[in-house]
């Protein structure tokens, strides 16, 4: 996958969830839960294709901009708290999914989407509402539980990635 659609791709699913996230759909879940596994996702297949160095890279260039469209798609409050979640969440996803990546080819997807998601929801419903006079311990626990879903869902896209571009890019980096 070229870095342009990874970088591209990552500013989208940033935004949009910073922004659903305001937006309860139940006393368990908010709409920001649906599209954030898919950041785990574009770190994943660029890791994969590009290695750690290119996929940090993506990660902090996203993080840049995801966080200033978060400020202005969401409170500032949020904006943080997803900022310090992403950040700590994708480092997170690169290292484990770097040291299990010459396992199967689902273990490295899994393992460090589903850690990494456990840590981006402790991390980001803290920060965001600590304190606040809403249900954002249930929200947490809906959320992670649809980012786990989604988790094991990607493992699909993830593996036609994979084999799409595994045939029009001969060498897959691993640094």
């Amino acid at each position: 996958m070229p870095l342009s659609i990874s970088l591209f791709s990552m500013i989208l699913v940033i935004a949009s969830s910073n922004y659903l996230v305001q937006f309860p759909l139940n006393d368990w879940l908010t709409w920001g839960a649906f599209p954030y596994p898919f950041s785990f996702l574009v770190t994943e297949v660029t890791n994969r294709f590009h290695g750690p160095k290119k996929a940090r890279l993506i990660v902090y260039i996203g993080f840049m901009f995801g966080v200033v469209l978060s400020f202005l798609l969401s409170t500032p409050r949020i904006a943080a708290a997803s900022g310090a979640a992403f950040l700590t969440a994708q480092l997170l996803d690169i290292l484990l999914f770097t040291r299990w990546r010459q396992g199967d080819w689902w273990q490295a997807p899994l393992i460090a989407s589903v850690a990494a998601s456990f840590i981006d929801t402790a991390v980001f419903w803290t920060i965001a509402f600590l304190g606040e006079d809403l249900p954002w311990v249930q929200w947490s626990i809906g959320d992670y539980a649809v980012k786990v879903a989604m988790d094991l869902a990607l493992l699909y896209p993830f593996r036609v990635l994979i084999n799409r571009y595994a045939y029009k890019n001969t060498a897959i980096v691993s640094d």
